[in-house]
């Protein structure tokens, strides 16, 4: 599994207490509870201090106890985990609550629950069998900023099912469509002045489906970031767009950060979605 260490959309990890991490546990089936808390509180810098049954009795216990944190099942009565993700994500964009980092997990290897869970704002998607110390590696992970989806599983998720949804959902060519600005291209926005060197990442892929507030967003990227961009979203890792366009690991990190917080992403997950909405990118990609 490919993770990246990213910063947050405000450009560093949100301040946390020095305690351990906090999280809670949504799954229906109480075994699976009893194991996943075995294996969390076996650990110095992690523990469960939450468990429900449903994503009702989850939601609650988020809101009341705030976790960094959510294991949150698929599949459960009453409400699921993609719709609890969506309250628990609402309610934090409200300023309700302190906005937790949500792993979805299911026993089933199904793009179409990834994709709704990473659309949900969810920062990750993992199956049930995942090894002990992926689940450890990945908890950690999400809460300083990360993903822990593979940026090549990813882009199939999106190949796969996102990218035929918007094709086909697409307006007439004869519609007027938003001008999005190219990778190669220099911007049309605001932003710091286009680096001139880096890989030549060639024009538009698609027609973007952004509003005009997403618009504003993407054109405040700088030439250099939106090639990060897109090469983010056709599936690099940090390591492998710094060799692509010469940059240094920090470099690129900061890059990263910068682009969360213009596009106002939670992660990479979400401006890898932005990217193909916008057009940036496609399926030949």
């Amino acid at each position: 599994m490919n993770i990246d260490d990213e910063a947050t959309a405000h450009g560093q990890p949100e301040a946390r207490g020095s305690g351990p991490l906090r999280v809670v546990l949504v799954d229906d089936q109480a075994l699976v509870r009893a194991g996943f808390a075995m294996v969390i509180d076996s650990q110095p810098d992690l523990t469960v201090v939450g468990q429900a049954g449903d994503g009702a009795a989850g939601l609650d216990i988020v809101s009341r106890d705030e976790p960094d944190v959510v294991l949150m099942d698929v599949r459960m009565p009453r409400v699921d985990g993609i719709e609890t993700t969506q309250r628990i994500l609402a309610l934090a964009d409200a300023g309700t609550i302190r906005p937790p980092k949500i792993i979805v997990l299911t026993t089933f290897d199904d793009d179409d629950y990834a994709l709704r869970a990473l659309q949900a704002g969810a920062s990750g998607f993992l199956l049930k069998d995942t090894l002990p110390e992926v689940l450890l590696e990945s908890i950690r992970t999400v809460v300083d900023g990360g993903a822990v989806i593979a940026p090549t599983t990813t882009k199939r998720l999106l190949e796969t099912r996102l990218i035929p949804r918007l094709n086909a959902e697409s307006p007439s060519p004869s519609d007027p469509q938003p001008a999005v600005p190219s990778a190669g291209a220099p911007p049309t926005g605001g932003g710091a002045a286009a680096h001139p060197e880096g890989a030549d990442v060639t024009g538009q892929a698609g027609a973007s489906r952004l509003d005009a507030a997403d618009m504003r967003r993407l054109e405040s990227l700088t030439q250099r970031e939106t090639e990060v961009l897109v090469l983010i979203a056709t599936g690099l890792s940090n390591t492998e767009i710094g060799e692509r366009l010469y940059l240094a690991q920090p470099t690129v990190k900061t890059h990263v950060g910068r682009i969360l917080m213009k596009l106002e992403a939670r992660d990479r997950v979400q401006a890898v979605v932005f990217a193909y909405e916008a057009g940036l990118v496609g399926p030949g990609h």
